[in-house]
């Protein structure tokens, strides 16, 4: 348990992290990434919500899979705020472990077709074929490093069992 609740951190802060270039640092753990984005507040929420922003201060190595605001504001109406409640605690966790891999996996080892298990405990499958995406999410910016692992942000919130 306390593997995935230290991995689900990772997800959740990491997940916040913005896609931009040239500010991040290898000095920086994602949630100090993540904080000077400010450009990720769903993901931060959540992360908060899950209770797990504590946790993601930890060594890893990890890799996110980080969805950005927008992508969350694509889901359907009302999802974020029901994922934020209390009672759907567990329910948010196991999205953003969802989210994220062990280990410290940057584009250059990836290959077509491949899946990877994520700390949830459900694969993801990588496609190279148009980009590179990771189930039917598209990767926007690969490869930010942190001192705690690297991040890929994506353009979609990806979905355990679906």
């Amino acid at each position: 348990m306390i593997r995935k609740t230290f991995f689900a951190a990772a997800a959740a802060i990491a997940l916040a992290v913005p896609a931009y270039a040239g500010s991040h640092s290898m000095s920086k753990d994602v949630v100090d990434t993540a904080t000077e984005a400010g450009s990720f507040e769903t993901l931060l929420a959540a992360a908060t919500a899950a209770g797990l922003v504590d946790t993601l201060k930890g060594e890893g190595p990890f890799t996110v899979f980080a969805p950005t605001d927008a992508a969350f504001a694509a889901l359907p109406a009302g999802t974020v705020d029901d994922l934020l409640k209390p009672e759907n605690k567990d329910k948010l966790v196991d999205i953003l472990t969802y989210h994220v891999v062990p280990g410290k996996v940057m584009s250059t080892d990836l290959s077509d077709d491949m899946t990877a298990t994520t700390v949830e405990g459900g694969d993801v499958m990588i496609d190279l074929d148009n980009g590179v995406m990771v189930n039917d999410a598209t990767v926007t910016q690969a490869d930010i490093e942190a001192s705690n692992g690297v991040i890929h942000v994506i353009d979609k919130v990806i979905m355990p069992g679906m």
